[in-house]
């Protein structure tokens, strides 16, 4: 008897925990299940648009040298800052520099002889062009008396002086053609860029002119006192005659020229030959430039304060043409480059501010503004894009060029809206109808809602909840917005 007891008491027991198992434990894991709320409130609530791009600096530049040549320095390493205008790199210039100086001495050259032609003849020129028109005057009085003699024939004394006659001719032209050799010291130099050359002599001019004049009268002098003296051996014959007669014009024509010679230097230079000697200054300053300018094309400078990203030059080695020698990156301020979708597009301006963040250094929050807006589209992968330019505000963080970063672009604060975390939402798998759950007293009842924006894990409640309105996350076969759902 005592038992039977025994089995039905054990048995009451077992029919206990097997409804306490069956029936409450679900009971307590649902109510568990149910500690997760979220009030619906009433606030503020941010309008963002999210996008993902580079950092950028303010300016990249791929630096070039203009010229092909071996490298004879590079001044620079990758990561080394320089200042604006600081050598990079050099080019071997030695022959540029030398053309330099010859185009630097064509050019004092040139305005020299300028000088020259715009100054007042020098008071000892003009006593030389007048002694020289004496001289002629005397040859040719000395021509006619010797037409006469040699027409009345000739006598030992006429033979002797002509005689005398060529010595002293010889001897002048002699004088004269070494004057006229002096001021002819030339100097040949190549002109830049054309691989040709160039005579220029230092002394032409109104000095070489004059000695080039006497030089051609002494020759004309020397040549009529042959010519009387031979005359004066063969007699006063016809041909005699007409020698000496052609003595006389050649004296008339040198007494002519030496007179035109002596009103040029007291008269100046004329208008067309000033204006040749500018000309030739103007050429010789153009070929100065050139030179100066192919000079300094042999070495590459710093356009900007910046960092030096690559180098792409050797020492002793060719550059390479067309190539970058030096990348320079300005890295005084960062900007980020996005492509936002063309829904979104509409809703920037610039000004607007923006948050950004960087894969490299997670911890970082970055702060900037839209500063441009493209104002055409690029399509990527199908997708139309506007590319959007962010600037990034100052910051001690080390930001780099070409980091992978993360911006939102706040486009609208809306405030007094309802509220609740997207945790808490629910969509139906069947309709896609978003709905929370709500509790009403032991049990759990579905409510759809209409939401509107979402920002930051936070849904602006439309309709079907109000102010302090509670929603609960329950385990089910739907999905949220939320961690714990799809």
């Amino acid at each position: 008897m005592k038992r039977t007891v025994l089995f039905v008491i054990l048995g009451v027991v077992l029919i206990a925990a097997a409804g306490y198992w069956f029936v409450w434990r679900p009971r307590q894991t649902e109510m568990e299940t149910e500690v997760r709320s979220a009030t619906v409130e009433r606030g503020t609530l941010l309008v963002a648009v999210s996008a993902s791009g580079s950092i950028e600096p303010q300016s990249r530049v791929d630096l070039v040298l203009q010229l092909p040549g071996r490298t004879a320095e590079v001044a620079v390493e990758v990561g080394d800052r320089v200042k604006a205008g600081d050598v990079l790199v050099r080019l071997d210039s030695k022959e540029l520099a030398l053309q330099v100086e010859q185009a630097r001495a064509a050019l004092t050259s040139a305005e020299a002889r300028l000088a020259q032609l715009q100054g007042d003849a020098r008071p000892e020129e003009v006593e030389s062009a007048e002694a020289n028109v004496r001289a002629v005057e005397a040859r040719l009085s000395a021509a006619h008396a010797d037409l006469a003699q040699v027409q009345a024939g000739a006598t030992g004394g006429q033979i002797a002086a002509a005689e005398a006659d060529v010595a002293s001719a010889l001897t002048q032209q002699r004088q004269a053609e070494d004057i006229h050799d002096m001021t002819m010291k030339c100097v040949t130099f190549k002109i830049p860029g054309t691989g040709t050359k160039e005579t220029i002599c230092p002394a032409l001019g109104a000095p070489e002119e004059q000695a080039r004049y006497n030089l051609n009268l002494a020759d004309s002098s020397l040549a009529a006192a042959q010519a009387q003296l031979d005359d004066v051996l063969d007699g006063a014959d016809g041909n005699a005659v007409r020698a000496a007669r052609a003595n006389v014009a050649a004296a008339e024509a040198q007494r002519d020229a030496a007179q035109a010679q002596l009103d040029m230097l007291v008269a100046g230079a004329t208008a067309g030959q000033t204006a040749a000697s500018k000309a030739q200054v103007a050429q010789a300053e153009a070929a100065l430039e050139l030179a100066e300018l192919a000079l300094g094309k042999a070495t590459l400078y710093a356009p900007f304060d910046g960092v030096v990203a690559a180098v792409n030059v050797t020492a002793g080695e060719m550059a390479p043409a067309g190539r970058p020698a030096i990348t320079l990156l300005d890295t005084s301020k960062f900007h980020m480059m996005v492509g936002v979708d063309e829904l979104d597009v509409g809703r920037l301006v610039v000004g607007q501010a923006a948050r950004v963040s960087l894969d490299a250094i997670p911890e970082a929050d970055l702060t900037g503004e839209v500063e441009r807006i493209a104002p055409a589209a690029a399509l990527d992968g199908g997708v139309v894009t506007y590319d959007v330019v962010i600037a990034l505000e100052k910051t001690d963080v080390p930001v780099r060029a070409d980091m992978t970063a993360n911006a939102t672009i706040v486009v609208e604060e809306l405030s007094d809206v309802l509220k609740i975390p997207t945790w808490v939402v629910r969509v139906d798998k069947d309709t896609g109808q978003i709905y929370v759950n709500q509790r009403e007293g032991e049990e759990i009842v579905r409510t759809d809602v209409a939401l509107g924006i979402r920002y930051e894990g936070i849904a602006q409640v439309l309709s079907g909840l109000s102010e302090g309105d509670e929603a609960i996350w329950v385990e089910d076969s739907s999905f949220s917005f939320g961690p714990h759902g799809g």
